[in-house]
């Protein structure tokens, strides 16, 4: 008779004999799997340590938990997170790709100021740029709207020692915001103040769609708020306030260097920073 227990009744795993072994396979990018409980097959393009998400052959994408109800080449495995890469011995780099100083303190903030128009701007500026301008002192300040530049200027006017940079939306020919632009660069503060900007409605199309997991930016009807317009296109909830931050957390989340933005973003930034470090 078969002792299904053997020789030891107490031995520990007596309950897992004779059960077939399931593979742990952690998760690498463009590894094929195919999910047993639908029969979705698709490529390895994301993975963290909750979910790995999969495209298949005519590049649409689904999110499925790790765990069990894979198939990797006909068997099937148990989705783990992916195994961290080793780093590659080398100078560190800033989320903007400078190198990184080592135990680098802020320094005391310099008297010039980078001035960009809505608090996700400034968000994503420190995002990205943070380390760099704490090691250079100089601070990020929120500005309500370019209309209000001209405004700001009279109560503290720049001189060469405290210059502004301002990093403005939509800044495309013809548009409001350069024609305010062009008339506030011909007065009397233009030596002391540089005003550049990107071709974007607002600073959440600055993020790639390529970070976003999306082909493109959904477009917006003429008439419709374009942040509830971005969020309608995406399946998102927009009909309150909240709705709009969290989105826009949501998209900042995205956002992990400067690989994730565009570049007609990052040129202006750097421009910033190199003109009030002057």
């Amino acid at each position: 008779m078969d002792d299904r227990y053997g020789t030891d009744v107490l031995a520990a795993g007596w309950r897992d004999r004779g059960k077939p072994t399931v593979a742990k396979i952690p998760a690498e990018i463009d590894m094929v799997l195919e999910v047993a409980a639908d029969g979705f097959v698709g490529a390895v393009t994301k993975a963290d340590a909750r979910e790995v998400e999969l495209e298949d052959r005519f590049g649409r994408k689904r999110l499925f938990p790790l765990g069990h109800g894979f198939l990797l080449d006909g068997t099937g495995v148990e989705l783990l997170a992916p195994t961290p890469k080793a780093r590659v011995a080398g100078p560190a780099r800033t989320a903007s790709g400078s190198f990184a100083v080592a135990d680098a303190r802020a320094r005391i903030a310099r008297p010039s100021r980078i001035l960009v128009e809505g608090k996700h701007d400034a968000e994503l500026v420190e995002k990205v740029w943070g380390d760099d301008l704490r090691v250079e002192g100089v601070v990020v300040e929120f500005l309500q709207g370019i209309d209000l530049l001209d405004e700001l200027l009279e109560e503290e006017p720049p001189t060469s020692e405290r210059r502004y940079g301002v990093l403005v939306d939509h800044l495309v020919p013809g548009s409001k915001e350069s024609r305010i632009a062009q008339t506030i660069m011909r007065g009397p503060h233009g030596a002391h103040i540089k005003i550049v900007g990107h071709p974007y409605v607002d600073v959440w199309q600055t993020v790639t769609p390529k970070a976003m997991g999306i082909k493109a930016w959904p477009e917006v009807p003429r008439g419709t708020d374009w942040k509830t317009g971005i969020c309608r296109g995406l399946g998102w909830p927009h009909a309150t306030p909240a709705d709009l931050a969290r989105a826009w957390q949501r998209i900042l989340g995205h956002v992990h260097s400067y690989r994730d933005l565009e570049p007609s973003l990052l040129g202006r930034v750097e421009e910033l920073i190199d003109f009030v470090t002057a």
